[in-house]
């Protein structure tokens, strides 16, 4: 079943960050921007009008007024995109986002959308409010994401389009997306980051160092909390008679790939190239 995403790409923290996002969204967007009001926004000057709309002038000028931060000023919108797999009717995901906006922020929060689909994923880029009607401030957790990514789920389904939010650990997937800048660079080949890692794989591949890698230590932790609890779920299943679910349940666990952080699959695709390109090696005599 398909796997929704939702992720933060950032947020703006001056006017001047919100207004070029907004027009960056709108310019890209299949069918322009769409806000809360049931209204289309566009053409020279809407952004600015959108920031004056939703009163982030004031915001941004109370908080430098009253100086409350000695560091970075707060959020005025959060950066927010749903999106799903290729082949997704851009539509459904469109009209999925509407409804889930409708219920976790009209009549609070302030929001904008719009439609992308210059990936072949379709993905709705939001930009809400970060302080509410009502002056309470969005922060987003972990568990603000996960309810989302439920909420963005049922709506899919509830438009037709089948749709899974199940945690990345409890599906036994061991692969994470990249920040979307990493990702560009990589594609690119010219990150600082992820030429850094190739060079320590490639040396560790071939055995000049080794590393340490503290990321897997907590993915096996991870792995295992999750094992106990599908087995405790197989052992329930069985209890009750249903030998098919404990049969279902037991291949899906045994289907799970290893775990294997980034940096180690890194590792272990360069050992395999090299045996690739050198053959197996002759015994000695």
């Amino acid at each position: 079943m398909p796997e929704v995403v939702v992720k933060i790409s950032g947020g703006a923290r001056t006017l001047a960050g919100v207004e070029g996002h907004l027009k960056y969204i709108e310019k890209k967007g299949v069918s322009g921007l769409e806000t809360d009001m049931e209204t289309r926004a566009g053409g020279s000057g809407f952004a600015c009008d959108l920031v004056r709309d939703w009163d982030l002038d004031i915001e941004a000028l109370n908080h430098h007024s009253k100086k409350l931060l000695r560091g970075k000023p707060p959020k005025l919108v959060h950066n927010i995109i749903f999106s799903m797999p290729q082949g997704t009717s851009p539509k459904i995901v469109l009209e999925a986002v509407r409804r889930l906006a409708l219920n976790e922020w009209t009549l609070q929060h302030r929001y904008a959308m719009a439609l992308h689909t210059d990936t072949p994923r379709p993905h709705v880029h939001v930009v809400v409010k970060a302080v509410s009607e009502q002056g309470v401030r969005l922060n987003i957790k972990k568990a603000t994401l996960r309810n989302w990514r439920a909420q963005f789920a049922a709506q899919l389904n509830e438009v037709g389009q089948a749709a899974n939010a199940t945690e990345r650990a409890v599906r036994g997937a061991i692969r994470t997306h990249k920040r979307t800048e990493i990702y560009r660079a990589a594609q690119r080949n010219d990150s600082y980051r992820i030429r850094e890692a190739q060079t320590k794989a490639l040396r560790e591949a071939a055995g000049e160092i080794r590393t340490m890698d503290p990321g897997l230590a907590i993915m096996h932790r991870t792995r295992r909390r999750v094992l106990v609890a599908w087995r405790a779920l197989q052992d329930k299943a069985r209890a009750i008679g249903d030998d098919d679910l404990a049969r279902d349940i037991g291949e899906f666990v045994d289907s799970m790939s290893p775990v294997e952080t980034e940096h180690a699959g890194l590792v272990r695709h360069m050992r395999e190239q090299k045996r690739t390109r050198h053959g197996p090696q002759a015994p000695f005599h």
